[in-house]
């Protein structure tokens, strides 16, 4: 709830009451609130408060504070801005982010407020009058940067102003020209249309023509002939940066000072940065370089932290610090990701409070006799696909994999590794989902073996399936209701995991019914039940749970005084699936007999209240960039469904899981290397987000995504129809062309697969649950053995599995053989035949190079490659035509200007 104080300015009470953005501007040094017809319409010569307000799953309202100053605002109206967003902060209870944002240069974050673009309009806001648009037409010329948001800036309108990296907007009073930069990426190119189709919309009624211009592109085209005679005529555009470009910042030195209350900076002395630094009581300063924070303690006073702010933006003057430079105010709690990031060590989030406390009640009453019934999160129990389907599991032993008989695949060891195949009916076809279920004990040359072996059977399987890594202990959801019934036993039956323990002198602990063997019952249904094999010692026990303790002379059943209804449900129905022959002794906790706390070695302490569940989060959407071998992640804010682009890899974190999203034209070969990516994320991003190494990742593509994987998005159906290149398409509907939108695409990392299951992988027979699988006849299936040179960005699932549990038992690591194994790679694509037609003209490249002293006349200068030989070609290109001409047009044009014949 808003609070209301007279200290605070009357135009922002019930401020952050609903949802969405509010939006108020200074006028004559007033605050003004703008209707929601005028948001997004921001004037050079006004300053601006955004507040906007998110609702969450789980706790308060999320805010975030934007104070946005034009180019042209005057240094009081700027100044007011920030105090009033320190105002408005306030009355928020001090619980808001808030981002300082400069014309030209607005954060990403504050750009993805008002899809597809900001245009700032020129003067000076007027509540009055409004902004009327003049009768005459005036030529723009707009630059637009950016993949996932696009920041939209008017730039003078001359030749000068254009250069290689960037896409231009020149607007018309009859057509609309977008001139795209030969450097700039096919993401930009699309995002840009965009643009352009906001600006047909708005400014020309939705009535005028669009322009295409490539960069380099001279000859042959009106369009490009109309556009250049704007400038008077082409000529070259240097290949040096436009003047003006802002140098990038070193953001490896970063310095964290503490602000004392007389406005004066004391740098904090060490090589490194951890929580402990900073103090409750004080202001602090990061400087990142291209980005400065302000970190203010909970227990510094609205005086300190005015202080601090002018202060900084003083200092940022001062320093004669660069326009681009974000300004982040932080107050203690509230951290950011990427704030957090610069340090070394930071503590993990506390339990929702909400959450703990209503288990502790419900834990209270239920101790004092009163039947508490606990109702489950509806969204936990919830499958979004059919669950009535098909069934096969696999155990890797070795190099083969053993198909698991039917009546036995609700069985796992956990010294074991198995491939889960689950086909069920989609929207008018079957669909594949494969897990690979890692047993906690397992080995890791079997971990690293069961990823290849699941690529492998996917490969031959129907359609497009989707791929998870999974983690005993750490199943999402989707694979208990799947299962519908799971027994996890303690020890395995690999050959790798006996040699191991036999080799380091480890108990074998593989369940057998003569042992003595305690199970621990949970599960939210019958059609979601799990039997967890655990230590047979009374610590293992918990008030919460009900239990199953065999004996080999007695079955007993315990039950918890914590536990539901529910759990006793539970408790008959897996006894009778464990051994349906036991006669268990029911005993009710406290009510013991001696016999049973001497099967688990004497009686000790154990839990008695329960695990607290990690509460759910809002999903937060990455993009991959890729420079230079390595990779970043960038955060896609407040993101839709069309911010799935074609060209990109992208994960979606939903916290209890990952999903890596592969568009069909993005750079990634193999959904083993996606795989890769996703574990590469993990590691990355884990002490940030409080993500664990083991939390699940699936694997999906553009086009095949699940409804476990949509349920995030407003997702329309016929959008996801639309494959393809995203700059091609968008254009086409720009344009108001048809196009055939459900053509399949040929993805470059799908290699070799097949409509149907292979013969040996096949069979018939019935789940134990009753539910028809298609099991293979086969006993076994070798795994691919191929090696392939992978980056260091892919490496080899055994030397992941090494990086991620150093803790697991290892066998053979380090073994060239396992360290080598990786998927067959195939570059298949979709060509168009016609670039590479024979050409009956063939010239020597030292001719068609751009700038040759002997230079080839009457040829088309956008296709010189098209006039060398075979051999020529492929001696400069390294590859034949016809693989050359299967890549990106942007791909393309990126070769050809590195060899000069662009």
């Amino acid at each position: 709830m808003a609070l209301v104080s007279k200290d605070i300015d009357s135009a922002f009470h019930g401020a952050g009451a609903k949802p969405g953005l509010e939006i108020w501007c200074v006028e004559n040094l007033q605050l003004v609130p703008l209707p929601k017809s005028l948001h997004g319409k921001f004037h050079s010569g006004n300053a601006y408060i955004v507040l906007n307000t998110l609702l969450l799953k789980n706790g308060p309202p999320q805010h975030d504070i934007h104070y946005w100053l034009g180019k042209d605002a005057n240094q009081m109206e700027s100044t007011l801005a920030s105090d009033k967003a320190l105002e408005l902060d306030t009355a928020l209870g001090s619980c808001t982010v808030q981002y300082r944002e400069v014309q030209g240069q607005e954060t990403e974050k504050f750009l993805s407020y008002f899809k597809p673009c900001i245009i700032p309009i020129e003067g000076v806001y007027s509540s009055q009058l409004g902004h009327l648009d003049s009768n005459s037409y005036k030529v723009s010329m707009l630059k637009c940067k950016g993949d996932h948001v696009v920041s939209v800036k008017e730039v003078p309108f001359s030749r000068s102003s254009l250069n290689h990296n960037d896409v231009f907007i020149l607007d018309t009073a009859s057509k609309i020209f977008l001139f795209s930069g030969c450097n700039s990426s096919i993401q930009e190119r699309a995002k840009a249309l965009e643009v352009v189709q906001y600006v047909k919309e708005n400014k020309h009624g939705g009535k005028c023509e669009v322009a295409t211009i490539e960069d380099g592109k001279f000859v042959g085209d009106s369009d490009v002939g109309e556009f250049w005679s704007l400038f008077g005529g082409y000529a070259p555009i240097p290949r040096d940066l436009p003047f003006g470009v802002q140098k990038e910042y070193d953001t490896s030195s970063v310095q964290l000072s503490w602000i004392t209350t007389q406005g004066k900076l004391c740098p904090k002395e060490g090589n490194s940065l951890n929580k402990e630094m900073l103090d409750s009581n004080k202001c602090y300063m990061l400087d990142c370089g291209a980005e400065i924070f302000v970190w203010m303690g909970r227990n510094t006073s609205i005086t300190e932290r005015k202080t601090s702010i002018s202060f900084i933006e003083d200092f940022l003057r001062n320093q004669d610090r660069s326009t681009a430079t974000h300004l982040t105010f932080l107050t203690e709690g509230l951290e950011t990701s990427i704030f957090k990031s610069f340090f070394e060590s930071w503590p993990q989030v506390e339990p929702n409070l909400y959450e703990e406390g209503r288990g502790k009640v419900a834990a209270i009453f239920k101790h004092q006799g009163y039947d508490v019934k606990e109702l489950p999160d509806a969204e936990d129990c919830q499958s979004y696909i059919n669950c009535q389907g098909k069934l096969k599991v696999w155990r890797v032993d070795g190099d083969e994999l053993i198909l698991v008989p039917a009546q036995e695949q609700i069985k796992l060891f956990s010294g074991d590794c198995y491939v889960v195949q689950y086909t069920y009916a989609g929207d008018g076809r079957d669909e594949n989902l494969f897990y690979a279920w890692l047993g906690r004990a397992s080995v890791l040359e079997d971990r690293a073996d069961v990823i290849t072996h699941m690529n492998a059977i996917a490969d031959s399987s129907k359609g497009d399936p989707v791929l998870a890594r999974v983690i005993q202990d750490k199943e999402p959801l989707q694979l208990f209701l799947i299962f519908q019934t799971i027994i996890i036993l303690k020890g395995g039956l690999s050959k790798r995991y006996k040699r191991f323990i036999a080799e380091n002198g480890i108990l074998d602990e593989t369940y057998d019914e003569g042992k003595t063997s305690l199970f621990r019952v949970q599960g939210t249904s019958p059609s979601s039940m799990q039997a967890i094999q655990v230590d047979q010692v009374s610590s293992s026990l918990n008030s919460y749970y009900c239990y199953i303790l065999q004996t080999g002379r007695s079955t007993f059943t315990w039950i918890g005084n914590l536990s539901s209804t529910i759990d006793h449900d539970l408790l008959d129905r897996m006894l009778a699936l464990i051994n349906p022959t036991w006669q268990p002794i029911s005993v009710r906790e406290g009510s013991e007999p001696d016999i049973f706390w001497e099967a688990l070695g004497g009686k000790t302490e154990y839990p008695r209240e329960k695990e607290i569940k990690q509460h759910n989060e809002d999903p937060h959407l990455f993009a991959f960039i890729f420079a230079d071998g390595d990779f970043k992640v960038k955060e896609i804010y407040n993101f839709t469904q069309d911010d799935l682009t074609t060209e990109d890899v992208l994960i979606l974190n939903c916290h209890k899981e990952i999903y890596v999203w592969i568009g069909c034209h993005a750079n990634v070969k193999s959904k083993q290397q996606a795989l890769t990516l996703g574990l590469n994320f993990l590691e990355n991003v884990h002490h940030i987000e409080g993500l664990s190494l083991e939390t699940p990742i699936y694997v999906v593509t553009e086009g095949k995504e699940p409804p476990f994987f949509t349920c995030f998005f407003e997702w329309d159906s016929s959008k996801a129809n639309m494959l393809g290149n995203s700059f091609e398409r968008k254009l086409a509907i720009l344009k108001g062309k048809k196009q055939n939108l459900e053509v399949p695409i040929i993805n470059s990392w799908k290699a070799f697969s097949r409509e149907t299951t292979p013969d040996n992988l096949r069979s018939n027979s019935v789940s134990s649950n009753g539910r028809g699988s298609i099991l293979s006849s086969a006993s076994s299936v070798s795994g691919s053995k191929s090696k392939s040179a992978n980056s260091h960005l892919f490496s080899s699932p055994t030397l992941i599995a090494r990086k991620l549990f150093p803790g697991s038992p290892d066998g053979s690591a380090g073994s060239p053989e396992a360290e080598a194994r990786s998927p067959q790679d195939a570059n298949l694509v979709q060509v168009d035949r016609s670039n590479f037609t024979e050409n009956s003209l063939i010239y020597p490249y030292a001719r068609l190079i751009v700038g040759s002293s002997d230079p080839v006349t009457d040829i088309d200068a956008t296709r010189r490659e098209a006039y060398l030989s075979d051999e020529e070609f492929q001696e400069k290109f390294g590859m034949m035509r016809k693989a050359f001409y299967g890549l990106a047009k942007w791909r393309q044009n990126k070769l050809k200007m590195s060899l000069q014949l662009f």
